[in-house]
């Protein structure tokens, strides 16, 4: 390992400790301070993040999450707010017994220890990650993307200002190089480092679950179905598909795959063209949906191809696909899913509840946008991703799940 991101690693380990003694409503006075200080260098932030956006194309779908303006910053502000607001996690009493040997038996909350979040170009994971690090007790190691460098810099900044007004010491926050060598380094980092957490695409999360030695939590990428059931409000459905697709293209949460029953295609496309038409969305559309559109003058139309589907698109692209029955969609989605979000529009409940029950993913919906999912949507507070994994944590990974368990255990003497 390099020297210097050694000192780092070597600083967060210790800092566990000074995590530990800080009272809860010190943190809390920390966070609000920290939302206060966003929105008064709001100038110098947006300026360092005209720097990085200068620097990326405007073609790149990245270029939308990598945008703050004061907007974005004040709810980046409310959302810390938010944070301090919420309860402590740790040190919450899951269980206590006495055994038959007189054993006193506690099991408790506590912090995970240092966590380390690998990220791209998404400068709000810095000041996520960071506040819900702090309400939580854990060290945090932000390794951005060096498309977000200048801008997380900025927040760094801000964050570590309030940590020395306070008399705190700053290495609980800590902003690691954006070399790609040190990647590797902290992945394999199992002394100082107790769980890695990538955050972006499925490259990146495939290459740290391949090379990680320290344990591992996926926020996986977001290949997300709306199912058009024969039974649907047609209405209704337009609507969800349009805001799932439209509202914020870029996230994870954001529609991919429109699956529609082949009966009920034709009025369907036709309403959800006007909407689509207007945010001008590029449709890759199986033969029969392709046909329809086509005659409706739809004019950003391709063809599918098979990569079209299970793709990540990030974009305000999408690709169509007729199905001849609930079942044949539920196929579709098993083979295609990330097993993020999931949607059915129905108003049949015995298919609502048959998608409910079957579908594997994280979150699955019945008549509402997968947009959703997200940890301020679900009363949870910011969230570092969206876990699609089964172990530890899945589904908006917040505030909560920032903690694993102690057993406590006090005897007077007892042996075995």
């Amino acid at each position: 390992m390099s020297e210097s991101i050694v000192k780092q690693l070597q600083a967060a380990a210790k800092a566990k400790q000074i995590l530990q003694q800080l009272a809860p409503d010190t943190k809390i006075t920390i966070l609000n301070a920290i939302a206060d200080g966003l929105v008064a260098h709001t100038a110098a932030i947006l300026q360092a993040n005209k720097i990085d956006l200068d620097r990326m194309s405007d073609d790149d779908p990245k270029k939308d999450r990598l945008l703050l303006n004061s907007d974005r910053l004040k709810g980046l502000a409310d959302s810390v707010k938010q944070i301090a607001q919420l309860a402590d996690p740790t040190d919450q009493l899951l269980l206590k017994k006495i055994l038959p040997n007189g054993l006193e038996i506690e099991k408790i909350t506590v912090p995970l220890g240092v966590v380390g979040v690998i990220y791209e170009s998404r400068p709000n994971v810095t000041i996520d990650v960071a506040a819900l690090c702090i309400q939580s007790g854990n060290v945090c190691l932000l390794r951005g993307g060096s498309d977000a460098l200048y801008t997380n810099e900025a927040l760094l900044k801000v964050i570590h200002n309030i940590l020395e007004l306070h008399g705190i010491a700053t290495t609980i926050v800590q902003l690691l190089p954006v070399e790609r060598k040190h990647v590797s380094e902290l992945l394999e980092a199992t002394q100082y480092v107790d769980i890695i957490i990538p955050r972006g695409s499925q490259s990146l999360i495939d290459y740290v679950r391949e090379h990680a030695k320290v344990p591992v939590i996926e926020t996986g990428a977001g290949v997300c179905h709306t199912y058009v059931d024969r039974t649907a409000d047609l209405d209704m459905a337009a609507k969800i598909v349009a805001n799932a697709k439209i509202s914020r293209p870029s996230v994870c949460n954001s529609l991919d795959t429109v699956l529609v029953d082949r009966t009920i295609a034709p009025e369907f496309l036709q309403k959800l063209k006007t909407y689509f038409e207007d945010a001008q969305v590029e449709v890759f559309a199986d033969p029969t949906a392709y046909e329809v559109l086509q005659g409706e003058n739809y004019s950003n139309l391709k063809r599918a191809e098979e990569d079209d589907f299970g793709r990540e698109f990030l974009d305000l692209k999408c690709s169509i696909k007729t199905v001849s029955s609930l079942d044949e969609a539920l196929e579709h989605i098993a083979k295609y899913s990330s097993k993020h979000s999931e949607c059915i529009v129905s108003s049949s409940e015995l298919h609502i509840e048959q998608f409910l029950n079957t579908v594997d993913a994280a979150a699955v919906y019945a008549n509402a946008s997968t947009r959703f999912t997200d940890g301020g949507e679900f009363g949870l507070g910011a969230e570092i991703g969206i876990s699609t994994q089964k172990l530890h944590a899945r589904g908006p990974f917040a505030l909560e799940k920032l903690v694993t368990e102690k057993w406590i255990v006090r005897g007077n003497g007892q042996i075995r």
